[in-house]
């Protein structure tokens, strides 16, 4: 059986996979850079020096160009004539890891794989934000790690003073023990949607941050709908909830009796809010992001809900223009800190009325136990309309 690493760039396969490459006993190795749609031989047999001088050459600047070949038939046609239909094991990217492109890639090779029956492992690759619990470990030797920093320094060098987010080289990029493991479709495209901005990507699986099966976000959804009850009786209007995602706050106010208009932008996220809160007549659904509720058409509330949604660089300003005068934010301490609280120092039109913490912060473990997090915190802040 062969080894195919399948990789965004060539200097991928030198930090990620040196121990697949340096397998004293491995057979011949294909290596892939997607990036490029180049398919290099390392010959049986070969040392490890010789293998990384081969490649060396194929390591590129970083820019734009930079990107995965494809989706699925790409990375099929690639892996097909890496194999050329000899018994193949495929090491490709974690579709978590957290440059994207390579976790876009490493999720695309992964579904090629599993149509051509091959078996696959993900490195751990660069996640700083999950710990994994890994298959299979890797230490490397004290010369397979000089050996590594060697072809860094050597072939790496305008990498090292690069500041691109997706090609930079900082010492928690080149590990010294390559980590591995192996994962179904489910945990895949999982992984993937934990690691995605608040779009397609996310929204390409149900509940892609675990609102109904974690108990640190049970306990999260729990005290902010009671903090909102504390303000807003289920008696005193209807609520306008901006983001509202698949409907697991919204699910806990009509529950609780309140009136909601549950407002998402996203269509995949609406479909499954409004398959959720079919039949209950306390709760519309709409299409609204937070600049669209600001126009003269908007419905006056009691109270506008802004849970766990500021993140996505927003205008805070919008707030200004928002019918109403309450509004309810809750954030994480950090977000807070960033952006909250200095928008809130120069402005005269609101003040915070109340600030309590929601839940604090804690570990967790998520995509069915195959990584922890950690899960930073909520804290809730009443902001109130001043006059004059």
């Amino acid at each position: 059986m062969i080894d195919i690493v399948v990789v965004l760039r060539a200097e991928d396969a030198v930090l990620d996979f040196l121990s697949v490459l340096a397998d004293p006993g491995g057979a011949q190795t294909e290596v892939v850079v997607a990036g490029s749609g180049t398919v290099l031989t390392l010959p049986a047999g070969a040392p490890p020096a010789e293998r990384l001088a081969l490649l060396g050459p194929l390591v590129g600047p970083a820019g734009p160009a930079d990107a995965p070949s494809g989706p699925g038939p790409d990375a099929a046609a690639l892996i097909a004539r890496a194999g050329a239909g000899r018994p193949a094991r495929i090491w490709t990217h974690s579709p978590a890891d957290n440059r994207r492109s390579r976790g876009t890639l490493g999720r695309s090779v992964a579904r090629a794989a599993a149509g051509a029956a091959l078996p696959v492992r993900h490195a751990v690759g660069y996640s700083p934000y999950l710990q994994f619990v890994s298959d299979l470990d890797h230490p490397l030797s004290r010369e397979l790690v000089s050996a590594k920093l060697e072809f860094v320094n050597h072939w790496c060098a305008h990498l090292l003073a690069c500041d691109h987010p997706q090609h930079m080289l900082r010492t928690a990029r080149v590990p010294s023990a390559e980590r591995f493991f192996e994962a179904d479709e489910e945990e895949r495209d999982r992984l993937f949607a934990l690691l995605a901005s608040l779009d397609d990507e996310a929204a390409s699986v149900a509940d892609p941050w675990e609102f109904d099966s974690s108990r640190y976000e049970a306990d999260r959804l729990d005290a902010t709908a009671a903090w909102i009850a504390r303000h807003c009786p289920p008696q005193s209007g209807q609520l306008v909830e901006v983001g509202a995602c698949e409907g697991a706050l919204t699910r806990r106010l009509a529950a609780a009796g309140h009136q909601v208009l549950a407002t998402e932008p996203n269509p995949r996220f609406r479909t499954r809010l409004a398959a959720a809160l079919a039949g209950t007549p306390a709760v519309r659904i709409g299409d609204a992001d937070l600049a669209a509720l600001t126009g003269p058409a908007s419905p006056a509330s009691p109270a506008h809900l802004l849970i766990e949604m500021l993140y996505y660089g927003q205008d805070l300003d919008l707030i200004d223009r928002l019918p109403t005068e309450r509004v309810l934010v809750a954030l994480e301490p950090a977000t807070l800190d960033a952006r909250l609280r200095p928008w809130l120092a120069g402005s005269r039109n609101w003040r915070a009325a109340e600030e309590t913490e929601l839940v604090g912060p804690r570990l967790e473990p998520v995509c069915g136990g195959r990584a922890y997090l950690s899960k930073r915190g909520s804290t809730g802040v009443l902001l109130r309309r001043t006059r004059g």
